[in-house]
């Protein structure tokens, strides 16, 4: 339950922050402001002696997330994709966060996968081995279908983790609101938003139906892409704690000598890894958003293997289309167009002037594209976009800052894998098929046909619904009046609490 009772998890995070080293860090990457510094050292300083002390190895705020316990690592991970909330230095920081923890016992792993599947694990598997895998929220045990012989990876939540982190979203959600009011000009980060994005995430990762679903839509989408593979679902054998796949068998994405050894051409693979992200966001508007070395695995084949499907990235017909418009305007160095797009889109203010801002695109890809082709990054190139698109007004966008991050995570692994590569090179073909298909009269004639089948359905309904918007339009209902109880409590804080804060404070509530 949300509310003040979640002060003290505060406190404990804020003089874990101070024992630590972490708070200055955390501050000084929000940019906080002196009102929001004050009540986090308030929070935190007077307390720091029941703050966990971490790993002293550890860089600060790695060591205090760590120390924090399984929501906090989860909740710095998923930070890890937001650079424009933590910012670059602190951003990547986090993506070095391990969730490595220690396992609960096999036999309370075969307790939970007998409640959930209905029945005793000899039954279901002919082997099942201790943990290969310990991460914050589920681990990870090989074993055998007793059915088949067929070697699968079985994954279980641990117990009690859906109430431990119930608990600590609930505070970080008081955070977030403390941020709105000690810090008005955090606003524009929505740190509302940036938590309900984390409980979203988290939630999905909790019901161990909704990641199998999303392995299933993902493999439907990339069933017939050379070169890729994912586990096979084994639907049987999964519900809300336990999800059960094929095993995925292969080298480490991250072992170069091991792919040598089995012969694979690393530079092939690191223009697949690369084009495959592009053909997921801008074909299907789905993709692997944590698609780094330890999720990705090579087989002898040579094909790219990926599992883990925690966290997935999800844009509409309309955004991919904006985003390849983007890029390929950068490709071909046409700013002005790369502006309009923005206009056009929404995404820039209309009172600002397209030209300038072209100017200003202009002024983020000529350095880069000066670079020597081997250290073009579409990863920094989107990083620098969104800098000067925040300059003239442009609201974050949580699907594409998700997208940039995943793109420089790509990047990275592809760039390991050919340190040689050339980015725009082996992006274009991707984007320029896309761009054809999807820009243009074959794609307007599509979007006129998509519009008369949605026409065609609400036909009937059409004459209804204008006259109640019309209706509803000339007759504006009157404005709800707070109830008897609702004035009580408003006269209560105006008379208990005072100042600017206070004042916040009860538009924020009411």
């Amino acid at each position: 339950m949300r509310g003040p009772h979640n002060i003290w998890r505060l406190i404990r995070t804020g003089a874990t922050l101070e024992r630590t080293g972490a708070m200055n860090v955390v501050l000084d990457a929000f940019d906080a402001p002196p009102a929001l510094r004050f009540v986090a050292k308030a929070l935190g300083k007077p307390f720091m002696w029941l703050g966990y002390k971490g790993d002293p190895t550890m860089p600060p705020a790695t060591r205090a997330l760590t120390a924090l316990g399984p929501a906090y690592i989860k909740f710095g991970q998923v930070l890890s994709t937001r650079p424009d909330v933590v910012g670059d230095e602190l951003a990547v920081q986090l993506r070095v966060l391990q969730d490595k923890l220690p396992p609960f016992s096999i036999e309370r792993a075969k307790q939970e996968v007998e409640s959930e599947l209905g029945l005793p694990v000899d039954q279901i598997f002919s082997e099942f081995s201790e943990p290969v895998a310990a991460a914050s929220i589920a681990q990870v045990h090989k074993a055998r279908l007793q059915s088949t012989g067929e070697e699968v990876a079985v994954k279980v939540l641990r117990p009690g983790i859906e109430r431990a982190f119930t608990k600590d979203v609930d505070a970080f959600y008081l955070a977030a609101r403390i941020i709105e009011i000690c810090a008005p000009g955090a606003r524009r980060l929505r740190p509302i938003e940036v938590i309900e994005h984390f409980d979203g995430v988290v939630q999905g990762e909790l019901d161990l139906r909704l990641e199998s679903s999303a392995a299933s839509e993902f493999s439907a989408n990339t069933a017939k892409d050379e070169g890729f593979q994912l586990p096979e679902m084994k639907w049987e054998y999964s519900a809300q704690r336990v999800m059960t796949l094929g095993w995925a068998d292969g080298v480490p994405m991250g072992d170069n000598a091991a792919i040598d050894a089995i012969g694979v051409d690393r530079t092939k693979l690191a223009e697949r890894v690369l084009q495959l992200f592009l053909n997921h966001a801008l074909r299907d508007g789905y993709f692997h958003a944590d698609m780094h070395q330890g999720n990705l695995k090579v087989a002898t084949n040579g094909d790219i293997i990926a599992y883990d499907f925690g966290i997935m990235g999800h844009i509409d017909e309309y955004t991919r289309r904006v985003y390849a418009e983007i890029l390929y305007g950068f490709i071909r160095k046409d700013y002005k167009r790369v502006a309009e797009v923005h206009f056009e889109a929404g995404y820039v203010p209309a009172d600002k002037d397209v030209d300038e801002f072209a100017r200003a695109l202009r002024a983020v890809g000529e350095p880069i594209f000066g670079m020597d082709a081997t250290k073009i990054s579409m990863g920094r190139l989107l990083n620098y976009l969104f800098q000067v698109t925040e300059r003239f007004g442009m609201e974050t966008r949580t699907e594409l800052i998700l997208l940039q991050r995943t793109m420089v995570v790509v990047e990275g692994v592809a760039r390991s894998l050919d340190p040689q590569m050339n980015i725009w090179q082996v992006a274009s073909p991707v984007v320029t098929s896309y761009i054809s298909k999807s820009i243009g009269p074959r794609a307007a004639l599509t979007d006129l046909m998509q519009t008369a089948r949605v026409l065609g359905r609400f036909g009937p309904r059409l004459p209804a619904l204008v006259e109640a918007a019309l209706i509803k339009q000339g007759n504006p209902e009157t404005p709800k009046r707070p109830t008897f109880w609702r004035w009580i409590v408003l006269t209560a804080l105006g008379s208990a609490i005072t100042g600017a804060g206070a004042i916040k404070l009860a538009e924020k509530l009411f």
